[in-house]
């Protein structure tokens, strides 16, 4: 009980470490990899880098719970929805931070373009709502949200993308601003079963951060995942399943003073794909 009143302090003191006005990183795979996942290629590009939805074959709907330091009130929950057309890939997803007395919303649409097999573009436009209990206080404001990726070789894919590159305000009445944040990592393909990934994220405000991460897949259809993030410090593991067109993902992180943070993803494609392996091998 005490650990839960602590942790509602800690929300109130230091709220924009944990959703930072609408950077609500979703996703148990890239959770498990340290979120060091700017340059994957899956539906969960929505989140992370909307480039990566220029590979996306498969119409795919998907849903995420997280569980920061086992405390409901610090519960992230989001749901999306791809679509591949004719022009591009289309991308849609609703996030949902918070409890009754403290909520971040995030609406996204987003649209990608793969200009050939090696280059792609993404764009998205984000509603942020927050609401705070105390007050009766909201804020609401749209900002944007660019990435690219690119396959240096067969084997080596660089992904870069950054978060409110035009430093919109978090509301109409107020000074302060959405964070703006930049990302910056390699995907190296080791072997068909082995995948190491290294990122930097840097919000112009803040210290960077420093990620890595390690996928492998020890038989067919089953993932082992471990990864590894600094400022806080955070080491990150975690293990999928993926069968036919179900993709079920579970992953945990360490915080060592605060604990373990626990995320479950479901995600399903509705296209069978010839192959159980990720959209980005």
């Amino acid at each position: 009980m005490k650990k839960k009143y602590f942790l509602l302090v800690f929300i109130g003191i230091q709220l924009s470490a944990l959703a930072q006005h609408g950077y609500l990183l979703s996703g148990a795979r890239s959770s498990a990899l340290g979120t060091a996942s700017v340059s994957l290629s899956d539906a969960w590009g929505v989140i992370h880098n909307q480039a990566g939805l220029g590979f996306v074959r498969n119409t795919t709907a998907g849903f995420y719970y997280e569980n920061h330091f086992q405390v409901k009130e610090l519960g992230l929950r989001t749901a999306l929805f791809v679509l591949p057309v004719k022009a591009g890939t289309l991308g849609a997803s609703f996030s949902n931070f918070g409890y009754h007395a403290y909520k971040e919303n995030k609406f996204n649409l987003s649209f990608a373009k793969a200009f050939s097999n090696t280059f792609s573009m993404g764009i998205a436009f984000d509603y942020l709502n927050t609401s705070i209990a105390e007050g009766n206080t909201r804020f609401t404001t749209l900002i944007g949200e660019v990435g690219i990726q690119t396959k240096l070789r067969k084997d080596l894919s660089l992904g870069a993308h950054v978060y409110n590159p035009t430093r919109s305000k978090t509301g109409k009445n107020t000074m302060e601003r959405v964070p703006t944040i930049m990302r910056l990592g390699l995907n190296y393909q080791a072997s068909s079963s082995l995948t190491l990934l290294i990122e930097t994220e840097k919000d112009i405000q803040q210290q960077p951060v420093f990620k890595a991460g390690i996928e492998y897949q020890p038989i067919s259809s089953f993932f082992l995942r471990t990864g590894i993030s600094t400022n806080p410090l955070l080491t990150s593991f975690g293990f999928g399943f993926q069968k036919h067109q179900l993709t079920v993902d579970l992953s945990g992180n360490y915080h060592q003073t605060l604990g373990f943070t626990t995320q479950l993803g479901f995600s399903y494609s509705f296209l069978k794909k010839k192959e159980t392996v990720r959209d980005d091998q």
